[in-house]
């Protein structure tokens, strides 16, 4: 049988491109510290600065806990829109490391205008104490572009997809 995964090209990295600064929001998976199962939540997501993939999480959050205990996760990103079946739909499924960046840290600044440029009704809490920018850092991904289009994306792809 023939693979179905395609070699990954400028086609696939301009979707990359898309789906990611258009994101305005994902699903996030990470694994409940608790008991190590897999668990999965919704998450505001927004593009910043060099590409970078951030979120704001409050502490109080049961995502927010587990990523600060186990930083592994994954990122679904790309809604179906308009009419159709969903799984014709373009998104990427992205494996990545969750790094806090807290108040007072280097580079939150630059961070939290990048993200409120693009969720600006996260000025209401964006300064809470218990809040944190979590910049996320792809390790792998896999592109599903519509039918018949798979691609999988190592680092460079990915970077590569982002300048």
């Amino acid at each position: 049988m023939k693979s179905p995964i395609r070699p990954t090209d400028n086609e696939a990295r301009a979707l990359v491109r898309d789906l990611i600064h258009n994101a305005r929001f994902a699903g996030l998976a990470y694994t409940d510290k608790a008991d190590g199962t897999p668990m999965i939540s919704r998450v505001a997501l927004v593009s910043g600065p060099n590409g970078a993939l951030l979120s704001l999480m409050s502490d109080l959050s049961h995502h927010s806990a587990a990523l600060q205990h186990n930083s592994l996760c994954a990122l679904l990103i790309g809604e179906p829109e308009g009419k159709g079946d969903p799984l014709t739909h373009p998104r990427l499924s992205l494996r990545a490391t969750a790094h806090f960046v807290r108040h007072g840290e280097a580079g939150h600044a630059p961070l939290a205008e990048a993200f409120l440029s693009k969720q600006p009704k996260a000025k209401l809490y964006i300064g809470f104490a218990d809040f944190a920018l979590v910049r996320f850092t792809a390790l792998s991904a896999h592109l599903n572009g519509g039918f018949g289009k798979a691609y999988v994306l190592n680092t460079d792809d990915i970077d590569e997809a982002m300048r």
